[in-house]
């Protein structure tokens, strides 16, 4: 979600090592003990201008921890003395980052508020130092330029960065659940205006060079180098590292100004904004749009508003006062835990865990050109996946081919591709109605429809003509991916890729294996996955895996909750307002009603009476009258293109009507029925950790989230155990229990968790 941690490496100076770039003054390290044991940060000194590089050991990524927190105050304090220096150049030498946001190890080793509020107020005064330096220093900046990276950016006199897809400047830590806390919320607004400021800080969203330098976040943009003697990327931080220390040299000198000339829209909203009255406006219509989309489960963003308010109205002491103690009072909330398991839980699950494959795939098949198959196709050929999109009719595979293209071009129309490299990407699409240059596919994904002996058929075909090395993967919601490979001559190379609809927007990618998949064929899967920009989850197979088997039972629980008489526009504003993302009977009808019916009778077969819940009458009623759900126009709601508020469809009066069962008073309350849902839910995830289904419980979390919409401020159905308290949600079932049988049944393992309080799944 918001910074990105990996692995990678960087040399150590040594104590006889010194800095021999051409052209600088070399500081041996053999004098200071201080300078032995400097590992992110080093400098040399060209002409009168101090080059600082930034490079954490042992990352893809710069962090601002503690270590480069300490090394970076020693070379400036140490730039600040010299009589040498009047100016100095902060850059990473990091391909692809500045600094990617701050540590957030300091934050979790953390007990209490005033700790966290105590880390604050150090970058505060560190920043103010650096803000206040009478010596310019230039941030040249090249990649990722997030959270605590941007703050230290803002600190300083001049801003630099590459015209470069990979430069993103932002805020994200209202994503984590907290708010900036080294200065930014006083520093933006005065750099960018209030209502830009608040825009970054409340959406967390990333801003590309090209617009910072027109807001005022950045002075100079830097078109980046091509290839040559040396790669692009060395080239283009080389020549970043020249032009900042032109400029440097420049605001030493005088003859460079840092402050910027305004525009008449800007000067005319800067006069605005001076005036009281306006101000309040903004800050009550940005309180108003924050309170009505967090539905008041999230609360950084509120005080967001609060502490830019506080600075702005009551001065820059203040402010920096409330950031500090505002972002310490954030990070021991339930959400920002829940928040930032999240984020630690997308990083695990964006690694292949199962090592680098045999062979690389490069040229891939999709089976069907669908929603999903082409969904598939798309993702791939962006990527730079030779991709062959295969269908059994030249209707179906140009309409298939035509969204691939419109995915591509409606990036072209936000301005985050250009048309020469959409063309690029699509040329990547063979579009075909037979098995020919199958013999040098490496994968295959199959995107049929959810039938067995069709998916049988395709398997058989598909293997007569495939290399051995090829792997077969199957993209179904529920068939166990075994019983598919039962007609397999290779079982060992067949595999489950369950995508999410729409799969260029959805995140996350299920990865399902059978006791015969080999290690190699799930590295390969995973590696594709990766390489398509997935979260991964890998589940053991079984019916429904583990996002449609957690699922299932709360949609059963749906139509139960509609039969005893709870309207769907009243369902789906209980469920939202618990933190679902799309209401529950809304659900109903983006998954498709005939989806729906289809994967419940199947599930129901397997799991028996704890799947049970309303009558699957209502969706074969549905069904035969055409109501599918949005692909028909028609379901709980009716749905017109290019309408956006929906209206309840009244055909479903008389199904409601003719189906309708009494409700139960002592389980029927807003809050018991938010939680019915909620704990078959719950319930279904931990039986699927004790049975091995799952094999962590951040896989289990992330799926949940990334794939089903399970609240984010819960963290997963896991992180909402541990913080809830597995006793309170066992009391709930068991309440349940009383009223409808075993369908509320607590699994072994949570009762477990109930009885010992001590045991969590995350410790």
């Amino acid at each position: 979600m918001v910074a990105s941690r990996a692995i990678g490496s960087l040399r150590r100076f040594t104590a006889s090592r010194t800095l021999c770039c051409s052209g600088y003054i070399c500081r041996s390290f053999t004098r200071s003990s201080v300078l032995l044991t400097r590992t992110h940060i080093n400098y040399g000194v060209k002409g009168d201008v101090a080059v600082i590089r930034i490079n954490s050991p042992n990352s893809k990524v710069n962090t601002l921890s503690q270590e480069l927190h300490s090394e970076f105050m020693e070379v400036m304090n140490e730039v600040w003395s010299s009589s040498q220096i009047r100016s100095a150049v902060l850059i990473s030498t990091k391909p692809g980052c500045f600094i990617a946001g701050a540590d957030l190890n300091m934050l979790n080793a953390c007990t209490t508020s005033q700790e966290v509020t105590q880390i604050s107020q150090e970058a505060q005064k560190m920043f103010e130092k650096l803000e206040k330096s009478t010596k310019p220093v230039v941030a040249a900046i090249n990649g990722s330029c997030l959270g605590g990276g941007l703050e230290l950016a803002i600190s300083c006199q001049y801003r630099i960065a590459t015209k470069d897809k990979k430069t993103v400047l932002g805020s994200p830590e209202v994503l984590l659940g907290i708010l900036p806390g080294a200065g930014a919320t006083q520093r933006l607004p005065k750099m960018v205006g209030i209502p830009a400021a608040f825009d970054m800080m409340l959406t967390g969203r990333g801003i590309r060079a090209d617009r910072a330098k027109k807001m005022g976040l950045v002075d100079q943009l830097v078109e980046p180098l091509g290839p040559g003697v040396k790669p692009p990327e060395e080239r283009t931080i080389e020549y970043l590292e020249e032009v900042a220390i032109t400029f440097a040299k420049g605001l030493a000198d005088k003859k460079i100004t840092p402050r910027r000339d305004k525009g008449l829209v800007e000067k005319l909203t800067s006069y605005a904004l001076s005036i009281p009255f306006v101000r309040q406006q903004i800050y009550k219509k940005v309180e108003e749009k924050v309170r009505k989309q967090t539905k008041g489960l999230y609360p950084a963003p509120l005080k967001i508003i609060d502490v830019v308010k506080t600075g702005i109205e009551q001065g820059s002491n203040a402010g920096y006062l409330s950031e500090s103690q505002r972002f310490g009072e954030l990070a021991m909330t339930k959400e920002s835990k829940a928040l930032m398991g999240l984020y630690r839980g997308q990083t695990q699950c964006k690694k292949n865990k199962f090592g680098a494959p045999q062979k690389e795939v490069k040229q891939l098949a999709v089976l069907g050109a669908g929603l999903m198959g082409a969904g598939i196709a798309q993702v791939s050929v962006d990527k730079g996946l030779q991709t062959i999109l295969k269908d059994t009719t030249l209707p179906a595979l140009g309409r298939g081919q035509q969204q691939v293209f419109k995915g591509l071009n409606d990036k072209v129309k936000k301005k985050t591709l250009t048309s020469f490299e959409r063309d690029t990407m699509f040329s990547n699409l063979i579009g075909q109605l037979d098995y020919q240059g199958f013999e040098k596919a490496d994968m295959v994904i199959e995107a049929v429809f959810e039938d067995l002996n069709l998916k049988h058929r395709v398997l058989k075909e598909v293997e007569a003509v495939i290399p051995d090395h090829c792997v077969f993967a199957s993209n179904t919601s529920a068939l166990p991916i075994g019983e598919i490979a039962t007609v397999s001559k290779r079982p060992e190379k067949v595999i489950g890729m369950h995508y999410f609809s729409p799969v260029d927007k959805m995140q996350l990618l299920e990865i399902i294996t059978t006791e015969k998949t080999s290690k190699d064929t799930t590295a390969s899967a995973v590696d594709v996955g990766l390489r398509q920009g997935k979260v991964i989850i890998v589940v053991k197979d079984g019916p429904g895996f583990y996002t449609t088997r957690c699922l299932a039972p709360m949609m059963s629980e749906v139509i139960r909750i509609l039969q005893e008489g709870v309207g769907p526009k009243k369902l789906d504003s209980l469920t939202t307002s618990f933190g679902f993302p799309v209401g529950a009977a809304t659900l109903v009808d983006e998954v498709g009603v005939d989806v729906a019916k289809h994967v419940a009778e199947n599930l129901s077969k397997d799991f028996g009476e704890r799947f049970a819940g309303g009558s699957l009458e209502m969706l074969r009623q549905m069904i035969s009258k055409g109501f599918l759900g949005r692909k028909s126009g028609k379901g709980f709601y009716i749905y017109q293109e290019g309408v956006k508020n929906k209206n309840l469809n009244s055909d479903m009066d008389s199904i409601l009507a003719s189906l309708k069962m009494p409700s139960q008073p002592d389980v029927s309350s807003d809050e018991d029925i938010q939680y019915r849902l909620v704990t078959r839910f719950v319930n279904e995830a931990v039986l699927c950790l004790q049975e091995g289904v799952l094999a962590t419980p951040t896989e289990g979390d992330i799926g949940a989230v990334f794939g089903l919409g399970f609240p984010p401020c819960l963290g997963g159905p896991f992180h909402f155990v541990d913080l809830y308290g597995a006793q309170k949600i066992v009391d709930r079932l068991r309440k349940y229990e009383a009223a409808y049988g075993k369908q509320f049944t607590p699994c072994q393992l949570l009762v477990d968790h109930a009885n010992n309080p001590n045991k969590k799944f995350y410790q």
